[in-house]
Order: structure tokens, then C-alpha cells, then sequence
């Protein structure tokens, strides 16, 4: 099995003063794998924008890397050039460009409907200051029409200057390596980060994946039904099914792990732990 290597991790914005104090010790925690980077979300239309710039700013102040999400939803290029701005000063180096999801209501009206305006804005405000990490989706995009106009927007991310992607998350792992291969047949070579989703709650995970179109194969769904209200059992059962697949990935030869860890550190350093991580320090 390939050494993973590069790791890193995904947290979301807190609401509220305890949750930022919750999340300083996951970010503690989490320290001991010793992440390339920690990525930040943003809200739909831009609905977090300023508790996602202040919880970055904060832990690029404590001397890690992190990646700031950005989407332009219904913002206008100035506010994205305005964030640009502050993260470039800042001496932030990485960034997620994503499409976002603009609120309803808006339709047209949003200035940036695809993923790939807005990498082409980012280029061309910040010049190559920026690594753009760009969304991959080895199940097919949602709102895609079909598996090879979802790769030609993808294509289209690579060719306006992202330099790799982070996927969304998937429990198949002969999806990713089937995505991958027809990327490299399509031409676009950058490296393709698998997104991690560890299993620890039945009822999130269905909410989550009808909404972003993952697909949960149907005897993991089944098992996880039958354990919803035995939360070691379905932890455990989850961990082993996480572990399987990167275990997969890892032997099929991947870039590096991308951990969405919900805000908690717990499962995603047992799932390190059993893939021997060899940066993770064991104290």
C-alpha cells in the first residue's frame, strides 16, 4: 500500500464563541497529523463570509496553512476581490474556488454562475499568488447532464489556472479511479485529492448526501439504518468501511487524503491511526 503523505483536513464555521473554543482544541488535536493545510467552508451566497475570513485570519495567525473556501453566489467581483485582498496581505497561500449555492430568489441575477469564472477572477486579480483548489465530483455533478459535460466543466476549472481538486466525498472507490482515468484521457493532468466523509451519524450522512448527490451503496445505507440508534456500532461499522476504501485509493496510488472532519477529531485520527499515517505523531 502507498504512504499517505499529504493530509488535510475540513471545518466549518462555528456560530458562536464555545464553538470557536470547541474548535481551537480539534484544531489541537488534529495538529498531531500534521495537516499540509486546513480548509475553511462558506456559506451559501456568501452567508458566512465574514465568520469564514475572521476563523481563517485566526489560524493563519496561529502559524498554520489554511485554505479559505470561496464561492461568488450573489456577490458582486468587488466584495470576492475585497477577500482576495485581505487573504493575499495576509500571506495566505491556498484557496478552495468553488460555485457555491446562490440563495433562492436570485437566478440570473448572481455575477458568476460557474466555478470556473470565478478561478479565471482569482487569476487575474491575484496573478499565480493563490494554489486553487477546485471541487471534483467522480460521481457526477448534480445539476450535470451527463458524465462528459460534468468532466468538460471540469476541464474548463483546470484550463482558467486551477492547480489540483479536492473531490466530493464517495464510498466507491472504483468511481474516483474511473474519473481519474478519463481526466488523464481528456488531457487534464492535475492532481485529484479524494475527499474523505467519515460515517458517524446515519441520519446526517443521508441529509448530506441527498443533498450534494453522493451515493451511499446500498448495504453500507442498509447497515446504517439497522445501527442509527447504537452509536458505537455504527461508528465502528463506519470506521471499517472508511478505512476499507482508503485503503483502496491508497493502493491505487492517490496524491493524498482530504478529511471533511466535521468540526471533531476523534474518528478522522482513528482512521489516520489505522492507515499509519507516518507523520502522525503518537504521544
Amino acid at each position: 500500500m502507498t504512504s499517505l503523505q499529504r493530509v488535510s483536513f475540513e471545518f466549518f464555521p462555528p456560530r458562536d464563541a464555545a464553538g470557536l473554543e470547541r474548535l481551537a482544541a480539534v484544531r489541537a488535536r488534529l495538529d498531531a497529523a500534521t495537516p499540509e493545510f486546513y480548509s475553511v467552508t462558506y456559506g451559501a451566497g456568501g452567508s458566512t463570509r465574514d465568520r469564514t475570513r475572521d476563523l481563517v485570519l485566526g489560524i493563519h495567525a496561529e502559524g498554520r496553512s489554511v485554505a479559505p473556501h470561496l464561492s461568488i453566489g450573489s456577490d458582486a467581483p468587488e466584495a470576492v476581490q475585497n477577500l482576495l485582498d485581505a487573504y493575499r496581505d495576509a500571506g495566505i497561500r491556498h484557496l478552495v474556488a468553488l460555485r457555491g449555492d446562490i440563495p433562492s430568489g436570485l437566478g440570473s441575477r448572481a455575477e458568476v454562475h460557474y466555478a470556473e469564472e470565478l478561478v479565471a477572477l482569482v487569476r487575474a486579480h491575484s496573478g499565480d499568488h493563490f494554489h486553487i483548489h477546485v471541487a471534483a465530483y467522480p460521481e457526477v455533478h448534480p445539476d450535470a447532464r451527463s458524465p462528459a459535460s460534468d468532466l468538460a466543466h471540469f476541464a474548463d476549472k483546470v484550463a482558467a489556472g486551477a492547480n489540483e481538486a479536492i473531490t466530493q466525498y464517495f464510498y466507491n472507490a472504483d468511481a474516483y479511479f474511473d474519473f481519474v482515468g478519463r481526466c488523464q484521457n481528456a488531457g487534464v493532468k492535475v492532481p485529484i485529492v479524494p475527499g474523505i466523509m467519515p460515517i458517524t451519524n446515519y441520519t446526517n450522512l443521508l441529509r448530506f448526501s441527498e443533498a450534494c448527490g453522493a451515493e451511499i451503496p446500498r448495504w453500507i445505507q442498509k447497515r446504517l439504518e439497522q445501527l442509527q440508534d447504537d452509536t458505537p456500532s455504527l461508528q465502528a461499522f463506519g470506521l471499517d468501511v472508511v478505512t476499507d476504501l482508503c485503503e483502496r485509493l491508497l493502493a491505487g496510488g492517490i496524491p493524498g487524503l482530504h478529511l471533511y472532519s466535521m468540526n471533531q477529531s476523534k474518528v478522522p485520527l482513528a482512521l489516520l491511526d489505522r492507515l499509519g499515517h507516518p507523520l502522525i505523531r503518537r504521544d
